[in-house]
């Protein structure tokens, strides 16, 4: 695929980008040599290949959710400034 100018433009336009003419001239070369490194890619012969689901062979190690009362009510409220029996006294933020 040829990457000309009315195509960066017209690429810049769907991202909201604004390139100056040497900029767009920087694009157009950064996009073939994307797209000529795409075409040669597609020479490499994958048959047989299992696709990657993952780049690393580590496997996850799951635990168990256990349920630890680190703190009581009543002690995470006796340290904050504000509080009533059961809850946090914070400002008032909407009218």
């Amino acid at each position: 695929m040829k990457i000309d100018r009315t195509t960066v433009q017209k690429m810049a336009h769907l991202a909201r980008l604004e390139f100056d003419p040497e900029g767009e001239e920087d694009m157009i070369k950064s996009m073939t040599e994307i797209l000529d490194w795409v075409d040669h890619l597609q020479e490499v012969d994958t048959e047989g290949v299992e696709p990657l689901t993952s780049m690393s062979h580590e496997v996850n190690v799951w635990r168990e959710d256990e349920v630890k009362n680190m703190l009581s009510r009543e002690r995470g409220l006796s340290q904050a400034p504000k509080s009533d029996n059961e809850h946090f006294r914070v400002p008032k933020v909407i009218e």
